[in-house]
């Protein structure tokens, strides 16, 4: 997760905490006072069905109607009360209540009364204010679960939740009195569903507010990662840098950690461009001490060659040793002239000098450099791969001839004898020409391949060099291929190594035939 979310996500946990909090502390305290009330309620209606004047009454007319049997059962069909569970006869599942309605009581209240053991009225007032009776199964149910003195919460089957309480009244009977939750449990279960309403309307609102001062914020931060996004793409390898744009002055505030971090990365990103800015103005003076100071050998590496020759070819008698020393010199002055011919192309290429703009046939530039380098090399294997039509690309002839006679001289000088050297041209779909040189040689050390394309770079002895080196060839073959817009890049492994050139083309008509690739010999 991004920082912006896990901080609008921490403020809406937060908010959502707080409010269930404050949620379960209301509802509870809710519904402590309704059970209280509920509950204080249930006590006034026990005392006032346990000082019922009626009772006397109905115990008389039932004594006198014989109803009170010596079986200790009623003629409705209950038995004795709480102490034995009410027993059914004659096929009764009610306890008739006889039309009494108990004075004073309200809607919900549940009342059982005992004489002498028996059940003589048991019934409750519904919602419309009649006294209904209560059947055996609701009965059972109040006996097997009333606690005498103390309220307990009861499930009465076809009545719901009933907080109930015993007592006894004035003759020692006990009397059953309980009340029904359903007012106060659908007044809570309204309180939730709203509590549970305002929650999501806060956690909503939150969430949209905690978005907004995140992102008003976090915009330096933006800022700020911006611009690291710029730098990161910026090519400081090498060249000119271009200007460094840092982060806006408004968002480098140091009295804020994001700020602060802006104008740290402001002071850094000075500090970066004067350090390049420095070594672009070091490597402009190398490049231009190596531009002049090969010009200037030019001259007296030319006349050490013309002199040499001079005295070499003279017709006055000349001492062996001195004729053998001459051709050292002369052959040491031509080594020396093409190093500082290399040094001068590579500084005229650092310098961002264009290259010519002519097309070039690549099918015959392979074809002429793999027939010098079969003369150089004969006791290789050198074989080539072109298609039928011409390859033509815009660029330099003279420099892209160079960089193939480059490629093929590393794959000739670093390899033994009988090692077969493929030069191949391709066309790519993507508007490219590939050029591979490839050869079954021993590989280029691990050691050597990051550094292969750098100057100076030079195989250790494990490539058998039958010459000399400059460690100059493979440098300037990538700084002429990077001038013509393309790319250079190695694969090896023993037995497999690959030079790829890459390099940007269009296709022309054919207008001569191309030549007969030499035999491979």
């Amino acid at each position: 997760m991004t920082l912006r979310k896990k901080l609008v996500a921490l403020v809406v946990l937060v908010v959502l905490l707080v409010c269930a909090i404050l949620a379960i502390a209301s509802t509870l305290s809710i519904r402590s006072n309704l059970y209280g009330q509920l509950d204080q309620e249930l006590r006034d209606a026990s005392n006032r069905a346990v000082s019922r004047p009626v009772l006397d009454a109905i115990l008389s007319n039932q004594e006198s109607a014989g109803d009170l049997g010596p079986s200790g059962q009623t003629s409705n069909g209950s038995s004795g009360g709480i102490a034995d569970p009410g027993q059914s006869n004659s096929g009764s599942d009610s306890i008739a209540p006889g039309g009494r309605i108990p004075a004073g009581q309200a809607a919900g209240t549940i009342s059982v009364f005992y004489v002498q053991g028996y059940t003589v009225d048991a019934g409750y007032v519904n919602a419309a204010g009649d006294y209904t009776a209560l059947n055996a199964e609701q009965l059972m149910a109040l006996e097997d679960s009333v606690l005498f003195n103390q309220i307990a919460q009861i499930k009465v089957p076809g009545i719901g939740n009933v907080r109930a309480i015993a007592a006894t009244n004035k003759h020692g009977d006990p009397v059953i009195t309980g009340l029904s939750t359903q007012s106060a449990d659908q007044t809570i279960t309204r309180y939730v569903t709203f509590e549970a309403s305002i929650i999501l309307i806060a956690v909503a609102v939150a969430a949209g507010i905690g978005l907004l001062v995140v992102h008003r914020s976090l915009k330096p931060l933006d800022a700020v990662s911006e611009v690291a996004q710029r730098v990161s793409e910026l090519p400081l390898d090498e060249g000119e840098v271009a200007t460094i744009y840092g982060v806006p002055h408004e968002l480098t505030n140091e009295a804020t950690e994001v700020g602060k971090v802006g104008a740290s990365l402001n002071r850094m990103l000075g500090h970066i461009h004067q350090a390049l800015d420095a070594r672009h103005k070091s490597e402009t003076q190398v490049r231009q001490f190596v531009a002049d100071a090969s010009h200037e050998l030019r001259t007296p590496l030319a006349s050490i060659r013309g002199y040499s020759e001079l005295v070499r070819r003279s017709p006055e008698d000349v001492p062996p040793g001195a004729t053998n020393a001459l051709a050292r010199i002369e052959s040491e002055a031509v080594r020396m002239s093409g190093l500082v011919e290399d040094l001068l192309l590579l500084a005229h290429l650092d310098s961002g000098r264009e290259v010519a703009t002519e097309e070039v046939d690549m099918s015959m530039l392979c074809i002429m450099t793999l027939s010098d380098a079969h003369a150089a090399g004969p006791d290789h294997t050198w074989k080539l791969e072109i298609p039928e039509e011409p390859c033509v690309i815009i660029g330099d002839e003279a420099r892209l001839q160079q960089v193939l006679v480059n490629l093929l001289a590393n794959a000739r000088v670093h390899t033994p004898a009988g090692t077969a050297v493929t030069l191949s041209l391709h066309q790519n779909q993507d508007s490219s020409l590939i050029v591979r040189v490839h050869d079954n040689g021993p590989g280029i050390p691990e050691n050597l391949r990051e550094s292969l394309f750098q100057r100076f770079s030079r195989g250790d002895t494990s490539r058998n060099r039958n010459g000399g080196s400059t460690g100059l060839g493979l440098a300037i073959a990538h700084a002429i291929v990077t001038a013509h817009g393309g790319t250079i890049t190695t694969r090896s492994v023993p037995g497999d190594t690959t030079m790829e050139v890459v390099l940007p083309y269009r296709p022309v008509p054919a207008t001569t035939p191309v030549p007969a690739p030499p035999s491979a010999q």
